[in-house]
This record gives C-alpha cells, structure tokens and sequence, in this order.
C-alpha cells in the first residue's frame, strides 16, 4: 500500500502539527461565533459555510469506503494464501473485541457511579426535549439478528450503510478465492489491487483538505453548541472524558504487555489519525487512513491491517460502548431510577450487543441510546438533555474506537507473527 502518512513526505509528516493548528483556531473561532451577538439565523448559515471543507473532505472518504473494504479484506485474507491463518485470526480477534468492549463498559460504569454527574445537575433541567425523527432499532430477536448478518443484497446494504454485512460478503468472498485455482482468480485479484490503489489515491487527495477540514467542523460544532450548554453539562462531559481516558490507558497497557511495543511511541505514531477521527466523528470515513497508519507508521502486517481494521471499524466501538453506558446510567441517575445488580448487568450485554454493528457514522449513538435507556425505564425523550454536548463527546469517544482497531491490530500483529 502506498504510504499516505509517510515520512517521506513533508507535509505528511507534519500532518499532526497542521491538524492540531487547524482545531485550535476552529475551537477559537468557534468561542468567539457562539458569544458574538447576531442574527441566529445568519450564524447558523455562517457555521454551515464554514463546515463545508469538512463535510467535503468525509463525503469524498465515505465515496470509496464499500470498494476500499471489499478490496483490502479479499487483498488481506488471499495475501496470506491460507484459510488457517484466517480461521486463526478470526478465532481471536472477536472475543479480543468483545473483551475490550466489556472491560470499556465496566470502565465507563465504574467512572459514573463514583462521580454521580447527576449530583450536579440543575432538576429544573429535567424537562422532557423531544427528539424529532429518531428511530430505535426494530425489536429483533437474537436468532433473527444473527440472520440479518448475512448480506443478501448489497445494494441495500451499502445503502443503509450496514458495514458489517459489507465486510462479512469481503470476508466470504477472500475465502472462496482462497479455494480456487491461482490461475482463475489471477485477474480478479489484479482488480481487487487496482481498485485499492485507486482508493488510497482519493485519499491522498482527501488528506490536503484535512487541516482546512478540521477548523471549520470544529468552528461549527462551539458556534451552534454553545459554551452554556457545554458548561452546564461539565460534571457529566468530565465523566465521559475521564473514563475514555481510562480505556486509553488500558489501550497503553495492552500495547505493552501484549504488543511488546512502547506505548509512548504507539500513540505518538497515531496521534494524525486520532485527530482526524476526533474532528470528523467518523471511524469508518477515516477507514482508509487507519489502514495506513498500522501498515505504514506501526508495521503492522498487511494481510491482518486489511482485514482487523475495516472489521473493527464495525464491531469493536469501545468508546461507543462505554459513552453508551453512562449515559444511561446518568440518565437513570438524573431520573431517580434505581437499578438492581442483575439490570447493570443486563446492561453491560446489551451494550456489548448494540455496540456491534454500529455505523462509524456522527451521532448514530443516540439512536442505540433511545433503545438502551427506555429499557431501563428513562423516556427516550430524555436523551434530549444531554443532545447539547452529544457531538463533543462524539468527536472523543470515537478517537477512542479508532485508537482500539489500532491497538487490534498491533496485538494480532505480535500473535499471529510468523516464526
């Protein structure tokens, strides 16, 4: 793959630095937009404006996200010319998510009930905001769910944007090449390469808009949030943060007792792509430069990059997971509801199994939310009071879901080595 945050190229080398300088100034801009006294209308149409080279720059990646994931997982699984290796990656990489996510939540849980945000609050804020045109997930069972996992078009799939289902048809499409003869799939595999090198030049392209990107997303979101809405909830945002900084150190952790890599140089060569990710909200539209940095910053092996990325990026949501969880247990808290051992536990699992199969998509969390919460009682509407700040803690829970595929996949990189 060709290196798109490499050190052979100045301005990728300090793409960090111009990204970092871009969500400064957006921050700023963003501060002085919301306290400046003008036409609420103008302001809105001022924020969309200046949001336009972000939402140009996610669009441009979600374009090549479907032939980008179908090519690198059928690259990934045929490069190591062995179902055995993907039967053993594959036993390992899922419970490695589902232990992730789990020891997230218990985080996430943990962090809410020593702080009690809900202590905090205003009780006059406590008026139901009715959320418009929010869908909860159909009330499938388990049996029916695991049916739905199976692609059977993928047109509609690709567009209700169901990644999972995408992967899935990657993944048995790989195998069944692996099963044939080389001199069968010879052209079929040269497309597969074609269509990724194309991808990874569109991203090329993508990453100039970055910096420009990430100043106006982050001048938007201050100037139609607000500091009073951001300050009137900091007790809770403070828990949220702290406990995504808590699954981070756990990340450092695993990457140096597992990994057998240092932390420190860990994060600092993933620190492009957690910006990216903060800034746009969005781990699948940022897929194709996590791909890059674990081949090409990390040296992690292609064929386990291209298949545990665009896997993670539907099933391991561990800050997803965790925000999921508190909220809840906030909004319970704020509502006066006591919940008993067996529903926290209950609530871990169904954490665990909304988490999964989620779109990498901005604010696709407080669809799950509505579900998770009006189980414990909370109304729905009830996600309206935390609305205000949703898309700050968007921006940081998911820099925690990317930061775990890379941490996937520095820890199957070290398993699966071949001696």
């Amino acid at each position: 793959m060709e290196a798109i945050i490499s050190k052979k190229h100045h301005f990728s080398q300090y793409l960090w630095v111009h990204i970092l300088i871009g969500l400064v100034a957006g921050v700023a801009i963003g501060v002085a937009l919301s306290m400046a006294d003008m036409n609420i209308d103008f302001k809105q149409s001022l924020a969309e404006w200046l949001a336009l080279p972000g939402y140009v720059f996610i669009d441009i990646l979600k374009m090549i996200i479907v032939p980008l994931i179908i090519s690198s997982v059928v690259l990934g699984i045929t490069t190591s010319h062995s179902k055995e290796f993907i039967r053993r990656l594959g036993l390992r990489i899922v419970p490695y998510f589902i232990m992730t996510t789990a020891i997230a939540i218990t985080i996430g849980l943990a962090a809410v009930y020593s702080i009690n945000p809900a202590q905090y609050m205003d009780k006059e804020l406590i008026t139901p905001v009715i959320l418009e045109n929010v869908q909860v997930f159909d009330n499938l069972t388990i049996p029916q769910r695991i049916l739905n996992l199976i692609p059977v078009n993928m047109t509609e799939a690709q567009y209700t944007s169901n990644m999972l289902q995408i992967v899935i048809f990657a993944i048995i499409l790989g195998v069944v090449i692996l099963s044939l003869p080389t001199k069968r799939t010879k052209v079929f595999l040269d497309l597969m390469q074609f269509a990724q090198d194309a991808c990874m030049v569109v991203v090329d392209w993508a990453i100039k808009l970055a910096p420009l990107a990430v100043f106006g997303l982050m001048a938007a979101i201050i100037a139609k949030t607000g500091l009073s809405a951001i300050l009137s909830m900091a007790v809770y945002m403070g828990t949220v943060i702290a406990a995504l900084l808590g699954v981070l150190f756990m990340y450092g952790l695993i990457v140096s007792l597992i990994g057998r890599r240092n932390p420190l140089w860990f994060f600092s060569q993933i620190r492009s792509i957690q910006l990216l990710a903060f800034s746009t909200s969005t781990s699948s539209g940022v897929m194709p430069i996590t791909m890059a940095t674990a081949e090409d910053n990390l040296q992690v092996r292609p064929d386990i990059a291209r298949f545990v990325v665009p896997l993670g990026a539907t099933i391991n949501m561990d800050g997803t997971a965790l925000y999921q969880a508190i909220a809840a247990i906030f909004l319970t808290q704020l509502y006066g509801i006591d919940l008993s051992s067996a529903q926290v536990l209950l609530l871990l699992v169904t954490t665990i199994g909304a988490s999964i199969g989620t779109p990498g998509t901005p604010g696709v969390g407080l669809v799950i939310l509505a579900t998770i919460v009006s189980s414990l009682g909370v109304p729905p509407e009830g996600i309206g009071l935390i609305l205000g700040v949703d898309r700050i803690l968007d921006m940081c829970r998911t820099t925690i879901n990317v930061s775990g595929d890379l941490t996937a996949c520095v820890v199957m990189d070290r398993w699966l080595r071949k001696a």
